[in-house]
């Protein structure tokens, strides 16, 4: 089964920015996407994740076509199936830590493993509010949150972006063995080339082209 398909993927504004991309997901695969900025990573990825409809070609995600679904089907499953990770945390500033994660968790009916906090290293931060934790702290409850909904496939645009190298790698670690365990899917974009090593494969998007330069 594949957890995505792409097809002749072309996307533009007022400028070409790719064309005719091809791209594919399996179970238990993480894959990195880089390239120069402006090059159309972040846009590629909307178009993966469903929420930007490509110019032309298709996405098949989760054996079914996006351009075929409802927009009550797409929410669907967008809400149990989809994590978003994004590189500025977007949390609820008033809760504490834990009722941030506790409300993804609620929405899509899934119990938390509280094994991700403390693989996260943010166990013992439960209890306070986000508003007092360090940009890295909120950027890990964030994850959480998305691990917390057991997503079938994971984007993530620039995960690592504001993380120390120390930090940023235990982010990856969390996120490629929850991949591997759960049998589920990675798709992120980076421009630290150390962060994409890490992946089962890596892609560059140059010249409106996509290409795999590492696979492991």
């Amino acid at each position: 089964m594949q957890l995505i398909q792409a097809k002749g993927i072309s996307h533009s504004f007022d400028y070409e920015l790719f064309k005719n991309i091809d791209f594919e997901l399996i179970p238990s695969k993480s894959i990195a996407i880089i390239g120069k900025s402006g090059s159309g990573k972040s846009t590629l990825l909307h178009i993966l994740s469903s929420f930007l409809v490509p110019k032309s070609g298709k996405v098949i995600m989760l054996e079914r076509e996006l351009d075929k679904m409802s927009d009550e089907e797409m929410d669907k499953m967008r809400r149990f199936e989809l994590g978003m990770i994004f590189q500025f945390h977007h949390l609820f500033k008033g809760m504490k830590a834990k009722e941030n994660i506790e409300i993804s968790s609620i929405l899509s009916e899934k119990s938390i493993d509280y094994g991700i906090l403390k693989s996260l290293e943010i166990d013992n931060l439960a209890d306070q509010k986000t508003s007092e934790l360090s940009g890295g702290q909120q950027q890990r409850v964030s994850i959480a949150r998305v691990l917390a909904k057991k997503p079938k496939i994971i984007f993530a645009d620039e995960p690592t972006g504001n993380l120390d190298k120390e930090t940023a790698k235990l982010v990856m670690d969390v996120l490629i063995d929850y991949v591997k365990k759960e049998n589920a899917g990675l798709v992120l974009v980076t421009h630290d080339k150390d962060v994409a090593s890490m992946c089962d494969e890596v892609y560059e998007l140059e010249n409106q082209n996509l290409s795999m330069i590492l696979s492991k």
